[in-house]
């Protein structure tokens, strides 16, 4: 990663991921398992978690939206892919909320790090 894309990063109120992101942190993420599974899996995590409020679920669309009220607030929509049988790809948008600064200084991605690495320890992930 450029240094012209950690200042970017760093005054930036959104992050995303996807296949080819420039840091290696925010390359989806892909599990064994099929897609109604993990969406059912990654909602019931989602719900045990203290200060996220699930706004709605599409599980045809694959799509989680929600809430991040703990630290900083954030908008995060969750998008659940599936590939192959047994082989489903998480995505992650985030966009933080600030009506002081319009950059949250990385936090945006730093969810998102958080948000794969627990989702990793509970489900089965593919390396």
């Amino acid at each position: 990663m450029g240094i012209i894309q950690k200042v970017k990063s760093v005054f930036s109120n959104h992050s995303e991921t996807r296949d080819h992101h420039e840091n290696p942190k925010l390359q989806t993420h892909y599990y064994k398992s099929t897609a109604s599974q993990t969406f059912t899996q990654v909602q019931n995590l989602l719900k045990n978690m203290n200060g996220v409020e699930i706004l709605a679920a599409y599980e045809e669309r694959g799509e989680i939206s929600l809430n991040v009220s703990k630290g900083r607030k954030a908008f995060v929509v969750i998008t659940i892919i599936s590939l192959r049988p047994f082989e489903t790809a998480i995505d992650f948008s985030v966009t933080t909320e600030s009506k002081v600064m319009p950059f949250d200084f990385g936090y945006s991605k730093e969810l998102i790090i958080f948000f794969y690495k627990y989702f990793d320890q509970h489900l089965i992930a593919i390396k």
